[in-house]
């Protein structure tokens, strides 16, 4: 999973939107990620109160939709451990999403990536969390849909407004519009459907000191949809995060799932397009 880094940890200084400066009051605000499409998230701790983080994302930015993930988030966490909302809105400039901090250590912090073993620690745990996650949340009981269908849509869209074979990931490079088109048009039969995550990447995973599953964040594609969604692009990114090609199977193993490599090269392509 070779790509120029599309989220990153701030490394210069980041303009502090006004809400955000308002919402942190007296305490410290310390920019903690920065995404592909501007939108900004900050810790905001030191104050008398718990340390929380503060999303940000400028008007009319389509694919990220903080008031459905504060709504996602509080739906899932009626039976697993996600942030809990503290509050959310929109103005002219923007929209913003306040949660409390949940304990635990992103799989992206450089001690899992460190050393092979640690790696490996951290990859088995997205797999199991990942599991936690699909086995807990009630299919039947879910109002959000993350299907086939629904992403097309948006693959369509960028479609239209231009985008190409230049700006997908380099393993995917090779396929002409009307050929990439075509194969994510044919999607494979459905696995198992659960509620998925959305975003299942290494940063959205947190662990606790011993490296174990802690808790999953940033849900606001979370919805129902065939396993492999989630999946596919959960192993595609150990590489990208860890630096090596085998700890997919870390992942799959810890799950309780074979590898498929049909599917996964499927939901690849449609997440790259879509």
């Amino acid at each position: 999973m070779s790509r120029p880094v599309i989220s990153e940890i701030p490394t210069g200084p980041v303009a502090v939107p006004d809400v955000v400066a308002a919402l942190a009051g007296d305490d410290t605000v310390t920019p903690v990620w920065r995404n592909e499409l501007g939108g900004l998230t900050f810790r905001l701790e030191g104050g008398r109160g718990a340390t929380r983080y503060a999303k940000w994302v400028a008007a009319g930015t389509p694919e990220i939709d903080l008031p459905g993930e504060a709504e996602r988030l509080i739906w899932a966490r009626r039976w697993v451990t996600v942030p809990r909302v503290v509050e959310h809105g929109t103005d002219a400039d923007g929209a913003w999403l306040v949660t409390e901090a949940v304990p635990g250590l992103s799989a992206v912090d450089p001690r899992w990536s460190a050393a092979p073993a640690t790696a490996a620690t951290a990859a088995a745990a997205i797999g199991r969390g990942l599991r936690l996650l699909h086995d807990a949340l009630p299919v039947d009981r879910c109002p959000y849909e993350w299907s086939v269908d629904r992403r097309l849509v948006r693959a369509d869209e960028r479609i239209a407004d231009g985008e190409g074979p230049a700006d997908r990931f380099p393993e995917h490079r090779h396929l002409g519009l009307a050929e990439a088109r075509a194969r994510i048009g044919a999607p494979p039969p459905v696995d198992r459907l659960v509620v998925c995550h959305g975003d299942a990447c290494v940063p959205n995973t947190l662990l606790h000191e011993d490296g174990t599953f802690a808790a999953h964040v940033d849900l606001g594609s979370l919805g129902v949809a065939d396993r492999w969604a989630d999946l596919a692009v959960a192993a595609w990114s150990l590489e990208c995060n860890y630096g090596d090609p085998g700890y997919d199977g870390v992942l799959y193993d810890a799950y309780g799932i074979a590898p498929d490599p049909e599917r996964a090269a499927y939901y690849r392509l449609l997440w790259d397009m879509a």
